[in-house]
């Protein structure tokens, strides 16, 4: 298996972000979700994949004494993407993600879980820090988050609003003065919209 490391600052807008970015080969095999009739069973498929991978790596994360916020995996053939968030009390730099590049890297190469050419990339989680965890929404409580679902409610995947409780494993989101109710097992991607103006 070979190795590419590319290491970079990423300057986009609306958050700064620390990353590390490694190309990853594997000729011998060639993984693949499948092909699932419905993109309800596909992404649930793909959860417990990130899930599996989350389980797998926080150990090595947390040795180098760094939090595994989550994992996102992108399937996409050769420019398939395995993209961790890291974060620290102090903050991320590029070091860091080096650092925890190589630690998660020796147990990628152990355990083999994604066969085919991908690109690791180690990231801080900016100001729109992503939230995967029901204490990740509890702690943004008040803010304006963006959530988007794995199935429609009320004929709509995409919302975005004020965070105004999380109750059991529900979200209750204010959109236009409307509240919402977002099951927890339903959000396919969220994040915290940052306010510029604190």
């Amino acid at each position: 298996m070979g190795l590419f490391c590319i290491c970079f600052f990423a300057l986009c807008c609306p958050a700064y972000r620390a990353s590390w970015q490694t190309n990853r080969y594997n000729h011998s095999k060639n993984y693949s979700l499948g092909y699932m009739p419905f993109f309800c069973i596909w992404r649930n498929r793909l959860a417990k994949f990130e899930q599996k991978l989350t389980e797998m790596l926080r150990p090595a994360v947390e040795e180098v004494g760094k939090e595994l916020l989550g994992i996102e995996f992108i399937s996409a053939g050769k420019h398939s993407v395995l993209r961790l968030f890291i974060d620290h009390e102090d903050g991320i730099n590029v070091d860091d993600c080096a650092e925890v590049s190589r630690q998660v890297s020796a147990i990628l190469d152990v355990e083999d879980p994604i066969s085919t050419e991908y690109n690791l990339e180690v990231s801080s989680p900016g100001l729109d820090r992503p939230l995967f965890e029901k204490a990740h929404f509890e702690a943004v409580v008040g803010e304006t988050i963006e959530v988007k679902l794995s199935m429609p409610l009320n004929g709509r995947r995409k919302f975005k609003g004020l965070l105004e409780a999380v109750e059991g494993d529900t979200l209750v989101v204010v959109v236009d003065g409307q509240d919402y109710e977002l099951v927890l097992t339903n959000v396919d991607k969220a994040n915290l919209v940052p306010n510029f103006t604190k």
